[in-house]
């Protein structure tokens, strides 16, 4: 036995020339991922070979980086391109974990500022404001138990204000700019107190007033105030970083009236799925849009009809464009001229 130990390192030796500690080399023995070569029966002392030194030291680096004890074992026991691959496939998570981690310090930034900074405000014109909430008011949710989305987010950056509001079927986005004095805010604006702010009639600029406690609009001799809903608003953007990864969608104008017209028409080939009524959508050999049955569905994006009709309602007149990217990505509605604000309709699945 000391003979064939003398050709082997101890597990207190490998600890120290692969850089883990001795209750790990332990661990990772009872876990089966790196198994010593041989084990005392006597004393039950490990002993380990070279080459399970160097894997030590690559079970030593990919503990660093926080690889799950399985997908070790996975890269010890493969051949090296797939090993690799583990590889790229664990730096992919870390990166996407490290992007949400950015996200949620940003939030936890603004919070940390809002307890400590004085109140944001916004100037825009009448006109501005009114479109922007009414680009996006039809897209908010109403579920009970989605709280958050029962409103209209109104974020606020250096030179402009987004609005965002969401169902999770639908989403609708305007960015506008304006005159902002200020740190950076997001608050969830009331559905009531957004439909006042909509009804006002006078023709001046508008100044919002934003804070943690406080959401308001005013103006000459007016003012409408109501307070912010108490929730952390769903990550848009998110949504919209999984659309654009999906490549160049393909583009076809429409007229939005004669649109109407066409989702309106009692022959237009509609189909049911859990009684919501739906419409297909597909591009059509003239570059045009066409609204086909399920049968002719290949290619095309199947949306609520209800849902397109009031994204086309809040779009207004004239031209728009449609951009289809197949039948499980969004459809996207934009105006030609103004990219200002657009909406997405989440597809169904026929």
């Amino acid at each position: 036995m000391r003979d064939v130990e003398s050709d082997m390192r101890s597990i207190g030796e490998t600890a120290r020339a692969s850089g883990l500690s001795v209750s790990a080399l332990r661990f990772y023995d009872r876990e089966g991922v790196l198994v010593p070569a041989l084990v005392d029966p006597e004393n039950g002392y490990r002993w380990y070979t070279d080459r399970q030194i160097r894997q030590a030291r690559l079970v030593a680096g990919l503990r660093r980086v926080g690889m799950p004890v399985a997908e070790i074992a996975a890269v010890l026991g493969t051949d090296a391109p797939t090993a690799h691959r583990l590889l790229d496939q664990h730096l992919h998570r870390l990166e996407a974990g490290l992007d949400d981690a950015r996200r949620e310090l940003s939030r936890v930034h603004a919070l940390l500022d809002t307890q400590e900074r004085p109140m944001t405000t916004v100037t825009l014109s009448r006109t501005a404001l009114i479109a922007a909430l009414g680009d996006v008011r039809f897209a908010a949710g109403q579920d009970p138990e989605l709280p958050m989305l029962s409103g209209v987010l109104v974020e606020v950056e250096s030179v402009a204000v987004i609005f965002v509001a969401t169902d999770r079927y639908r989403m609708a986005i305007h960015r506008e700019d304006a005159v902002v004095d200020g740190p950076a805010i997001k608050v969830i604006a009331p559905l009531d107190w957004v439909d006042r702010v909509r009804a006002h009639e006078k023709e001046e600029p508008i100044t919002l007033h934003l804070g943690t406690e406080t959401i308001e609009a005013s103006g000459a001799g007016w003012a409408i105030k109501d307070k912010p809903l108490a929730y952390d608003y769903t990550d848009w953007r998110r949504a919209i970083e999984a659309r654009s990864a999906g490549g160049t969608p393909r583009t076809a104008p429409v007229d939005a009236t004669a649109l109407r017209a066409t989702l309106t028409a009692t022959d237009t080939p509609r189909v049911f799925r859990h009684d919501h009524e739906l419409v297909v959508l597909a591009i059509g050999n003239s570059g045009g849009i066409d609204i086909v049955g399920e049968q002719e569905s290949e290619g095309g994006v199947a949306v609520n009809r209800e849902f397109l009709l009031q994204a086309l309602d809040a779009s207004g007149d004239g031209q728009l464009l449609l951009e289809l990217d197949g039948p499980i990505r969004p459809l996207a509605i934009r105006r030609p001229t103004d990219d200002r604000a657009y909406s997405l309709l989440m597809p169904v699945k026929l």
